[in-house]
């Protein structure tokens, strides 16, 4: 008889590589994200595009809505119970963390990022990133560091041959 082998269900995690490199990102949080049936399984596919995306955060009544990030639409549910890809999301997290980012969001050069989506125990998280634009010059700077760690990496493994 064949051993019964544990079958690993296949999570898709999600990132927004770009937000790491336009943003100086300061704080992380972890919030829930309210879904419909349909966006829950083209998330599940790994069919979303956070790189558009932003985080909209209001003071009273304290709330976070996330905008421009496309989920795919979900083709055997048909076209009736299809969802819009871009529609505004609600994000959920407690209204103190909220206020917190809403604050933070009114000084000058600060937005709010999708970094990373995840599913945790089945339910679909999002990490956001409050993130302070970088200038050009600072892009080309971190490019030059990759560069040079990359130079220095292939340096180290010729040597140990």
């Amino acid at each position: 008889m064949a051993a019964k082998t544990k079958r690993t269900p296949n999570k898709p995690t999600i990132e927004n590589r770009r937000a790491r490199f336009d943003f100086f990102i300061d704080d992380t949080l972890e919030c829930g994200i309210k879904l419909t049936g349909t966006e829950i399984k083209s998330v599940r596919n790994g069919r979303v595009s956070l790189a558009e995306g932003y985080v909209r955060a209001t003071q009273s009544p304290p709330a976070l809505a996330l905008h421009g990030v496309h989920i795919a639409e979900y083709p055997p549910a048909g076209k009736q119970l299809q969802h819009d890809p871009t529609r505004v999301r609600t994000l959920l997290a407690h209204r103190r963390e909220i206020r917190k980012l809403a604050d933070k969001t009114r000084q000058k050069g600060f937005t709010i990022v999708p970094l990373k989506m995840y599913l945790v125990r089945g339910r679909a998280k999002l990490l956001i990133g409050l993130g302070q634009g970088k200038r050009r010059h600072d892009k080309r700077h971190a490019l030059a560091k990759r560069q040079a760690e990359r130079e220095i990496k292939r340096a180290m493994s010729r040597s140990r041959r």
